[in-house]
């Protein structure tokens, strides 16, 4: 067979299969392709939602970092700029207590009895003038009007013994100056020469108390003192 008719034969054959036996790979169908397409489309698509999750966590993250510094920094500000508590005073001064001394003031070497209230009591029979009658004699100098007295009391009525005013009560002696006029005439003239430390009985007529009708609560008529001088100065 010439060339030319042999070309035309090989022309008509059917392509056979290549060199080695192996054949080529199948082509696809629109089908395929569009099935592939779309699948690569949801890997892009599933790629930036990926892309989006990790940005926004990381930006939650560092949102969250800028927050927790700022909240360190204000604390230590605050720390530096608080005034620090005062700490207690390694020797603190000594705290201010009220008086301890000793009631009644009884000087040294005074019966025992002033040391304790006496009972003053009613009296018996008319008080026509001032009477003034040791109970305790003191061992102490004389007392003289224009002396500043220190004075434990308890005043009754003379007719009943009712008790109107007493120091004990308020555990507070009685200063006054003697003769001035600062209290009643039957203390002035009764106390002057009694003895500091000695108790006296002083049962004074009205006209040298408040008076029958007093005003002001105080009590009218007769009156019973019982006085301990316990200082003069």
């Amino acid at each position: 067979m010439s060339d030319p008719e042999a070309s035309r034969v090989a022309a008509k054959r059917p392509a056979g299969p290549s060199r080695g036996g192996a054949t080529g790979p199948p082509s696809k169908t629109k089908a395929e392709k569009r099935a592939e397409a779309k699948a690569a489309r949801a890997r892009a698509l599933a790629r930036r939602k990926r892309r989006a999750v990790l940005t926004t966590a990381g930006s939650a993250v560092a949102v969250v970092a800028v927050v927790v510094g700022l909240v360190a920094w204000i604390a230590y500000a605050i720390s530096q700029t608080e005034t620090p508590v005062a700490t207690p005073s390694a020797d603190p001064a000594p705290a201010v207590t009220e008086s301890t001394a000793p009631f009644p003031p009884v000087p040294a070497g005074a019966d025992p009895a002033l040391s304790t209230k006496p009972a003053a009591t009613a009296g018996t029979g008319p008080v026509t003038a001032l009477k003034a009658t040791p109970i305790v004699q003191g061992a102490g100098a004389a007392v003289q009007a224009g002396q500043t007295i220190t004075v434990n009391y308890v005043g009754v009525t003379y007719a009943d013994g009712q008790e109107f005013d007493s120091s004990w009560n308020s555990a507070q002696p009685f200063t006054f100056q003697l003769g001035a006029g600062n209290v009643i005439q039957g203390w002035d003239q009764g106390l002057v020469g009694a003895t500091v430390g000695s108790r006296i009985q002083l049962d004074i007529p009205a006209d040298l108390a408040y008076g029958d009708n007093p005003s002001g609560g105080q009590p009218a008529g007769t009156l019973r003192f019982i006085v301990d001088i316990l200082s003069a100065s």
